[in-house]
């Protein structure tokens, strides 16, 4: 399976299914953002100023198989 992007305002969240464990820490550390329960499962919409836009980054970089990446809006 293709890596899927979800797109926010300041950044953007990559995922690939298929190299997932479902560790969930995603999930545990930013529910608001990761949760298994709507469509889609990711919202980085929801990290909309700095503060939580950083908080997603140290999220997403907690990730222990890189299923999840970063991707950064270009200035």
């Amino acid at each position: 399976m293709a890596r899927k992007t979800y797109t926010g305002p300041i950044l953007d969240v990559s995922y690939d299914i298929d190299v997932c464990r479902h560790a969930a820490r995603c999930v545990h550390g930013m529910p608001e953002v990761f949760d298994t329960h709507r469509k889609p499962w990711i919202d980085p919409e929801v990290a909309d100023t700095p503060e939580k836009a950083q908080k997603l980054r140290d999220v997403v970089s907690a990730c222990p198989t890189s299923a999840l990446l970063i991707e950064e809006h270009s200035a």
